[in-house]
């Protein structure tokens, strides 16, 4: 007979919202730097291989997405390029370039913050990710969307 295990459902969500936290600061830093305040955190074994936040202004590049920023550092970071044992945290949604790359990435859980109705990778299909992707939403959701929110108030303002 097996038992579900509460205490350690507990603790995932203690460590997501740990995680996404930092995804948070990473997101602040371009909100600092008036780019769309997205944050992403590559963890792999409870070691942040990799962080990125939206560079799309700075670079001009429009892929320079928070999460093609910590692929790349966790690629370059554990010297390789799947991610299987890793989970990436990110503040908002993946739009569907960003979550085809973690198709590619082969990632083995993605967590994301608030929802993104217009170009989140949902309103595609969950099917984008790799198949062994694990995939939670929601972590922080009111957080992560205030500062979205506040950025474009910003603009309008």
């Amino acid at each position: 007979m097996s038992y579900y295990n509460f205490s350690e459902e507990k603790d995932q969500v203690k460590e997501d919202e740990h995680y996404m936290l930092l995804a948070l600061q990473e997101a602040q830093k371009a909100f600092e730097s008036d780019e769309i305040p997205i944050g992403a955190i590559v963890v792999c074994k409870n070691r942040i291989v990799g962080r990125g936040h939206n560079l799309t202004e700075q670079l001009n590049d429009v892929t320079a997405h928070a999460e093609m920023q910590a692929f790349t550092a966790a690629s370059q970071t554990l010297g390789g390029k799947y991610l299987k044992d890793c989970t990436l945290y990110v503040t908002v949604e993946p739009c569907v370039m960003c979550a085809g790359a973690a198709y590619w990435t082969q990632i083995s859980r993605l967590v994301f913050g608030a929802s993104e109705e217009k170009r989140g990778f949902t309103t595609k299909g969950n099917n984008l990710l790799h198949p062994k992707t694990l995939l939670e939403r929601g972590v922080l959701a009111p957080e992560c969307a205030q500062l979205m929110k506040r950025f474009f108030e910003n603009k309008r303002g």
